[in-house]
């Protein structure tokens, strides 16, 4: 006798759970973090040469702005900082640009980014530009990459520097500062 359509349908089901199931033993938390962040934020637009690991730290930055999670971007921050300042820092990017950065944001990344990139945020819905200053630290004897976040002033955390230009690609992602 013949298994019908109905228990070979179902059999096909647990042997499919069975594979993703031992296959999700090789994803860390990290890993399903990133991809629940990625999946609930409107993809980012990229200009320029991002590292892997500049571009993973500018998503974070954005998506922590839009969630408006103020410890978590602290913690972006970069650990040589001033604490206090990093986190006044942290609140007024949340102020200032929560709204932009749930939308469409653009980021072109700058130069090369091994020892420090610029990254500029281009946030379309509300037309407001934030550069970033990403650079690599050692944590826990390991290189990181972490955000330059010393702008507990509200107006210098809204500053747009002159160099900057008003949209995405018009340099070249090359700075002339």
């Amino acid at each position: 006798m013949r298994p019908g359509p109905a228990l070979r349908t179902a059999l096909a089901c647990v042997l499919a759970l069975g594979a993703l199931t031992a296959c999700s033993a090789d994803h860390d938390a990290d890993d399903v973090e990133y991809a629940g962040d990625y999946g609930s934020h409107t993809p980012l637009a990229v200009v320029g040469y991002p590292s892997r690991d500049t571009l993973w730290i500018t998503q974070q930055v954005v998506w922590r702005i839009a969630d408006g999670k103020v410890g978590e971007l602290a913690a972006l921050g970069d650990d040589r900082q001033d604490n206090a300042a990093t986190r006044k820092t942290a609140e007024n990017w949340i102020t200032a640009f929560r709204t932009g950065a749930a939308g469409k944001v653009t980021a072109e990344f700058y130069d090369e980014g091994s020892y420090r990139q610029t990254v500029v945020l281009y946030l379309h819905d509300t037309r407001q530009i934030k550069a970033l200053h990403v650079l690599p630290v050692s944590v826990d004897r390991e290189t990181a990459y972490r955000v330059s976040m010393a702008e507990p002033d509200p107006e210098e955390a809204t500053a747009v520097a002159p160099w900057v230009p008003k949209t995405p690609g018009e340099l070249g992602s090359k700075s002339v500062r």
